[in-house]
Parts: structure tokens; C-alpha cells; sequence
């Protein structure tokens, strides 16, 4: 009798042990198959132009501008999220919604400066494959075509999930960049405050830096794709919430690891005076500075993050040319289903790699001017998104409230400022 009395108590909390780990496993499924926009477009940020510019931030100015990176990692927050949910509640990309709203020239404008930002940027992500292959002892003439070939195959061959895991797993490279900013042994106490103390030398490089810095974080090609890929990935609104976490989760990553690249070249090339040429540059500088190991180790985050930049870069232009024309694609398309889609991955590519391979071309001013151009192309591009974040018609019960609209502008603001400062220091005598 007394055993029939104690086997509730005992399966009870079991039951609910059970329950538990069903729930953990199921929202876990759910995550997982939303991760994707949030995580790539994040990290690709971090490509081989971003990390050229946060290693001059660091070895330039130390750690006294970190806080422009932790500024432009919470403006990364708050657009990308706004890209997703645009994409995921209108179901269309970014351009075509320019389009839509604000007419066929705003659109077609709006593109084109982007189509040759992208151009410059590919560019730099190509270069990128050249220097981290180089450093390994492998010439960019053998290894940059091989690369172009291979992510093209990727694209043409992969099918949407195949793509995306295929980026996902490229994206855990970057933890090469955590280890070589702990090798390089910084000073933490100096980081922490440079990120939470705001200091500014009023000098032209600054504030050009401080642009580039903000341009190559909040890439406009970024939010681009984003918002496309959200819309590629066929997410309903239902997935808001988890896409939230995906988005924050990518954004805060490429922070971190912009983190590290910064302190890992203020610890060793600032504290010698060593600048910085190009991201390659910096790899080298630091092998006699924090030993062979950290050399290795930014050389390879170096060689995946332009891996996984060189396969998104094209597919954002692509994304974005065929929205804007009105030929929407998805990475489920054959190339006879789509062929402006395809043709454009295809021409950015190409140009990206003979430009890499044209010999005597010097690819740091085309680096650092793009990120420049970048971030005078946010200015109209996040105007656009907050006035579709705004437009009852296009978001339906998801429109944007005045608090967080006030947010959008904020950002917006802040670009406004950067870019202003950076024309008056190069232009109005001193």
C-alpha cells in the first residue's frame, strides 16, 4: 500500500523534468531554424575592410577610440533588427521597397551607389583572400581565382540551407581574432575606458577613421542583405521573436570581434609605433611583437572572414539589383529561372578578382574610401528605413512607435555629425 502511495511523488517531478527539457528542446529547435540572417550578415561585417579599419583604429589611436566601435555595434543593433522585421513583414527586400515608396529614381540612385560600394568592397574582400593566402606562402594568382571559383560553385550549386550552413560554419573562424587579441596581451583596464570614456582628437585621420569605423560596421550593404535573406528564408511574423535573438546575437559578435582586432594592434603595433598598411600588414607586425601563434591566428580569421565576405558581398548586389528591377530571385532559383540574379553575383565577382590581380594597384585608398562612401550612403538608406518603418501601409500592426523611430533618427543624427566633421576637417583650412 505504502508503494502505490509513493509512486505519484516519485514520477511526478520526473514528468516535469521531462517537460522541461521537451520545451528547452523544442524552442531550441525553433532558434535553430531561424538562425541564419542575424548571424551572417553580422559577422560579415567583419570582413577584410572592417578588420583593415579597426586595425588602424587600434594601432593609430590605441584604445582611446573603442567607444566609436561600441557606438556603431548598438546603431548595428538597432537597423539590422529593423531590416529583418521589414523583410519579414512586407515580404520584400530593401530596394524594392525604396521603389515602391519613394519612386523608381530614388531607387535606381540608391542602388547604384550601392552596386559600386559593393564593387570596391568585394574588392577588398578578394585582396583579403590574397593577403591571408600569401602569408601562408600561396600566390593570389593561384589563390584568388580558386576562391572566386569556389564560392560561385557555392551559390550556383548549394541550394538556400546548403548556402547557409556552409556561412554558418565559415563564421566560427572568427574566433581566431579573440586569440590573437589575448595573446597580444593589452592592457584591459585602458580598453574598458576607452570604450566607456568618449574621447576625440579633432584631426582630420581621426574622424576619417571614426566614419570608416561606423561605415564598415553599419555597412549599407548589410542591411541589405539582411532584409533580403530574412525575406529568402521565408520567415513569418510568428518568428519575430527568435529572429530578434539571431539578429542581437551577430551584432554583438561583430563587436567582439572588432574588440579584439582593435586591442590586439593597440597592445602591440600602437605601444611601437608601427601603422598600419593593410590588415595583412597587421598579421605580420604582430608575430615578433606576440609571438608566431598570434600572427597565424589573424592571418586565418583574415583569410575566412574574406571567404565568407566574398560570398555574401555579390549576393547582396545581386539581391538588391533584382528587387529594384523588379525580378526578385531566391538562392532556390536555377540560373535559368534567374538569370539577372546570377548575372550580377557573377559580374561582382569577377571585377572584384581582376581588379585584385591587376598588378601595381594599390587596394588600400580603394579600401578605406569605400568604407568612407559607406557611410555617406547610410545617411539616405537609413532615412528610407525609418520612413518605411514608419508607413502604416507597408507594416501594418508592426509600424514603428514615436520612442523608437526617436532612436532611428538618433543614429541617423550621428552619421550626420561624423560626416560633417570629417568634410570641415578636410577641406576648410585650420
Amino acid at each position: 500500500m505504502s508503494i502505490v502511495q509513493h509512486e505519484p511523488a516519485v514520477e511526478e517531478p520526473e514528468a516535469s523534468g521531462v517537460g522541461r527539457l521537451r520545451r528547452i528542446a523544442m524552442v531550441a529547435a525553433a532558434l535553430g531554424a531561424v538562425v541564419g540572417p542575424g548571424l551572417i550578415a553580422g559577422l560579415s561585417d567583419d570582413d577584410p575592410a572592417g578588420i583593415t579599419t579597426y586595425s588602424t583604429l587600434g594601432a593609430s589611436y590605441g584604445y582611446q577610440l573603442l567607444w566609436v566601435l561600441v557606438v556603431s555595434t548598438l546603431a548595428l543593433i538597432v537597423f539590422q533588427d529593423l531590416g529583418a522585421r521589414i523583410g519579414v513583414v512586407t515580404g520584400q527586400g530593401l530596394a524594392g521597397l525604396i521603389r515602391q515608396r519613394y519612386g523608381a529614381k530614388a531607387g535606381v540612385l540608391s542602388i547604384a551607389a550601392l552596386v559600386a560600394a559593393n564593387i570596391g568592397t568585394t574588392t577588398a574582400e578578394f585582396a583579403g583572400i590574397a593577403a591571408g593566402t600569401e602569408i601562408f606562402g600561396l600566390s593570389r594568382y593561384i589563390s584568388v581565382p580558386i576562391a572566386a571559383i569556389a564560392v560561385s560553385a557555392l551559390v550556383l550549386r548549394g541550394g538556400f540551407r546548403g548556402i547557409e550552413r556552409v556561412l554558418i560554419v565559415l563564421s566560427a573562424v572568427f574566433l581566431a581574432y579573440i586569440g590573437a587579441g589575448i595573446l597580444a596581451r593589452p592592457d584591459w583596464g585602458a580598453a574598458f575606458q576607452g570604450m566607456v570614456v568618449p574621447a576625440m582628437p579633432l584631426t582630420k585621420d581621426a574622424m576619417l577613421i571614426t566614419t570608416a569605423t561606423l561605415g564598415t560596421t553599419l555597412a549599407p550593404w548589410g542591411l541589405a542583405f539582411i532584409q533580403s535573406y530574412a525575406v529568402d528564408k521565408k520567415l513569418g511574423t510568428k518568428e519575430l521573436g527568435l529572429l530578434r535573438i539571431d539578429v542581437v546575437t551577430g551584432a554583438i559578435l561583430t563587436g567582439v570581434i572588432g574588440f579584439f582586432v582593435v586591442v590586439a594592434c593597440a597592445a602591440t603595433m600602437h605601444a611601437h609605433g608601427i601603422r598600419v598598411s593593410d590588415a595583412a600588414s597587421a598579421a605580420v607586425a604582430l608575430e615578433p611583437l606576440a609571438g608566431p601563434l598570434a600572427k597565424e591566428l589573424f592571418a586565418v580569421g583574415l583569410l575566412g572572414a574574406a571567404l565568407l565576405a566574398a560570398s555574401i558581398l555579390p549576393l547582396s548586389t545581386a539581391y538588391s539589383v533584382c528587387d529594384v528591377a523588379g525580378r526578385p530571385a531566391a538562392l532556390d532559383d536555377t540560373p535559368r529561372e534567374a538569370p539577372l540574379f546570377y548575372g550580377t553575383f557573377a559580374a561582382v565577382t569577377v571585377v572584384g578578382v581582376v581588379l585584385v590581380l591587376l598588378p601595381g594597384v594599390s587596394l588600400v585608398p580603394i579600401l578605406v574610401l569605400t568604407q568612407v562612401l559607406n557611410a555617406v550612403l547610410l545617411l539616405p538608406l537609413l532615412a528610407y528605413m525609418a520612413g518605411i518603418a514608419r508607413d502604416p501601409r507597408l507594416m501594418g500592426e508592426y509600424v514603428a512607435g514615436r520612442s523608437v523611430t526617436s532612436v532611428y533618427y538618433l543614429v541617423i543624427g550621428l552619421v550626420v555629425v561624423c560626416i560633417v566633421a570629417m568634410l570641415v576637417l578636410t577641406f576648410v583650412p585650420q
